[in-house]
């Protein structure tokens, strides 16, 4: 279990490194194990969404819940 909560508001989302969520996701894509407390937020962020769409995580309602707030926040801008 991580010491990471899922992101649940598009503003926790704004300040995340974009440079370590993009290593943790391409960790994630091949199937490393969960980073410990020596990764950032940002990088269990990425390595999350990489298991989540490969399957190995189910996309659960944290997940969810953040894509619609995304897609509402573009739609509106």
């Amino acid at each position: 279990m991580s010491e990471y909560q899922p992101l649940s508001t598009i503003n926790e989302l704004a300040v995340l490194d974009e440079g370590e969520c993009v290593a943790g996701y391409l960790a994630g894509l091949h199937g490393a194990p969960e980073p410990g407390s020596d990764k950032s937020k940002s990088y269990w962020r990425g390595w999350r969404n990489g298991m989540m769409d490969t399957g190995r995580l189910p996309h659960d309602e944290a997940a969810r819940n953040l894509a619609a707030e995304v897609v509402r926040w573009h739609r509106a801008h």
